[in-house]
């Protein structure tokens, strides 16, 4: 943990310092590309033919998502600014990587007890949302995220701190929901035929 931190200060210190599109727009690939990844770790066996499904759905809601924070929220004069869209885009992949996951596993879990599609995706996306929905409720009363918590301890006004804890949670909720979505909607074929192919075996 120790190493891997330090090495990552090093890393975003560069990366800040050069302010190049390019270079962001190389860490935000490869943000999505992990994303995408370790979104399909409950579904080994289904990881490759599902990849480009999880792909398209981080890309699209975390970047659409990214996109209206970034450039209608906080009005980013570029934006390729790394000191704001990496940090951002981090939390918004990380939040609908885990929404998938969630979703993807109780989807398959619900289909092996024969539940029928429709409810079983009802029951995926209920199962996603819990996480964001537990931090919605908790948020200020249970604890004070991190964010909130880093701008306070560096001398921010508790008022500004709590905007944009706001906004920080808003766009999680989005992404999570968002993304959540639209994998149970374009998966659902290579998911149903997959299940089919292990029914033959």
């Amino acid at each position: 943990m120790l190493v891997q931190l330090l090495l990552i200060g090093y890393l975003l210190a560069f990366i800040f310092e050069s302010n190049s599109g390019w270079i962001t727009a190389g860490v935000l690939l490869v943000m999505v590309m992990a994303a995408s990844w370790i979104a399909l770790g409950t579904m080994p066996d289904q990881r490759f033919k599902l990849f480009g499904y999880a792909l398209a759905s981080i890309v699209v809601a975390g970047g659409l998502t990214l996109l209206l924070v970034t450039q209608v929220v906080l009005s980013l004069s570029s934006w390729y600014s790394p000191r704001h869209v990496i940090p951002l885009a981090g939390m918004i992949f990380a939040t609908a990587m885990n929404s998938i996951s969630l979703s993807a596993e109780r989807l398959t879990a619900e289909l092996g007890r024969d539940v029928e599609y429709n409810e079983a995706r009802s029951i995926a996306l209920n199962a996603a949302l819990i996480p964001i929905l537990n931090s919605l409720f908790a948020v200020g009363l249970v604890s004070l995220p991190g964010m909130m918590t880093g701008q306070i301890l560096s001398g921010v006004s508790p008022f500004i701190a709590a905007r944009y804890q706001i906004m920080v949670m808003c766009m999680l909720f989005t992404a999570s929901g968002f993304s959540a979505i639209l994998f149970l909607m374009i998966a659902k074929s290579s998911i149903l035929a997959n299940l089919s192919d292990s029914d033959l075996e």
